[in-house]
């Protein structure tokens, strides 16, 4: 028979409440600090699962690595009743941090309304079971509620992922919910009003601007905090290297952990086509279509532990780096292939012989 355990072993991807609940159940056993309605923890605790410490004896890791300033502005927006607004470049992390703060400070970070062009409004407030809607007519049992309504109904978090990627009158059903924080029903003669504890988390892409702009009226309904990519290479590197782990771990790759060289090599070169600029500053570079985040470097890694556990020896080579740099920077064919070509040959060659090995398999690559 299989147990509750072997399922979770067996899912894909965790959510943060489940991957790292000792780390929460730890925290909430320790708890010592005031917990606002609807609330697991207090906010200092909110903070220390993300950012990283201490519970009893109990060691939390760092969910976000960056400025702790930026996270408890983050948790004291969602301490009032105003939604929060997460803001970045592709790949700094929003999505991750909404995951992990809805997943402490409600418990389920699992309520998602997912942005898209086809994004409607019934995603944001109630659609239908439409063979009971024609057999009964309207009730309450064949209403289908949004995630959106669910949390207000529980006084949880409710996410709102790429909510510049919906349309304008998507985005504009949000206003009177973040205003009056309530749902009408009409149909049905009633509303649904949110109990304490009610918030939205919000992420845009700033890839994003221009697609559908959100207006003056619901930004004003958001603190927007804006999450910077890693400021620095010892951060980012810290932060490829922790995901890394935690992914390989997941999937169970039966691959070496990349050595640091590699993960120094990987991210110097994503720091340096994201900003056009060599580490040194010495020389102007030509950056590719495509996004070059951090995200993307962690997926590189993995990939390559992935192509080195598959049809190798399990050890990371320049071959399995290279392949995985191919993809992640030669998306527009034409244009990307020509600016890492002339990054290869006028940076990367000439770093001497610590580097000429990835240099030739990324070479015969790309050929």
């Amino acid at each position: 028979m299989t147990t509750e355990q072997d399922q979770l072993q067996d899912m894909m991807r965790l959510p943060a409440e489940l991957l790292y609940s000792h780390e929460l159940e730890a925290l909430i056993k320790e708890e010592k600090g005031s917990i606002p309605a609807g609330w697991k923890m207090s906010p200092r605790s909110v903070l220390t699962f993300i950012a990283g410490g201490k519970a009893g004896k109990t060691v939390i890791t760092p969910k976000y690595i960056g400025n702790t300033r930026l996270i408890e502005m983050a948790i004291a927006t969602l301490v009032t009743d105003r939604a929060l607004l997460l803001i970045g470049e592709p790949g700094t992390a929003k999505s991750w941090l909404s995951e992990n703060l809805a997943a402490a400070i409600y418990g389920n970070s699992g309520l998602v309304v997912q942005g898209t062009a086809g994004t409607s409004e019934e995603h944001v407030r109630y659609s239908w079971n439409y063979a009971m809607l024609l057999a009964n007519g309207p009730s309450p049992e064949a209403m289908v509620r949004s995630p959106i309504m669910r949390a207000m109904e529980d006084g949880g978090i409710a996410r709102f992922e790429e909510i510049s990627r919906c349309a304008s009158e998507v985005q504009d059903a949000l206003i009177s919910i973040l205003s009056e924080k309530t749902i009408s029903v009409p149909e049905l003669g009633k509303e649904t009003s949110a109990r304490k504890g009610f918030s939205i988390i919000a992420t845009a892409n700033t890839r994003d601007r221009g697609v559908n702009e959100m207006s003056a009226a619901l930004k004003r309904r958001f603190n927007i905090i804006v999450l910077p990519a890693p400021s620095d290479l010892a951060t980012e590197l810290s932060i490829v290297k922790k995901r890394v782990g935690e992914i390989a771990a997941s999937y169970e790759l039966r691959a070496s952990l990349p050595k640091d060289e590699a993960l120094l090599k990987v991210v110097t070169i994503f720091r340096e086509l994201r900003s056009g600029m060599t580490v040194d500053r010495k020389e102007k570079l030509k950056s590719p279509a495509g996004v070059i985040s951090t995200a993307e470097a962690i997926s590189l890694l993995t990939n390559s532990m992935a192509l080195a556990a598959s049809f190798g020896n399990g050890e990371l080579t320049d071959r399995d780096l290279a392949a995985g740099l191919q993809g992640a920077i030669v998306k527009d064919d034409d244009k990307d292939k020509q600016v890492w070509k002339e990054y290869l040959d006028n940076v990367m060659k000439k770093r001497g012989s610590e580097w000429r090995g990835l240099y030739q398999a990324c070479k015969e690559m790309n050929e």
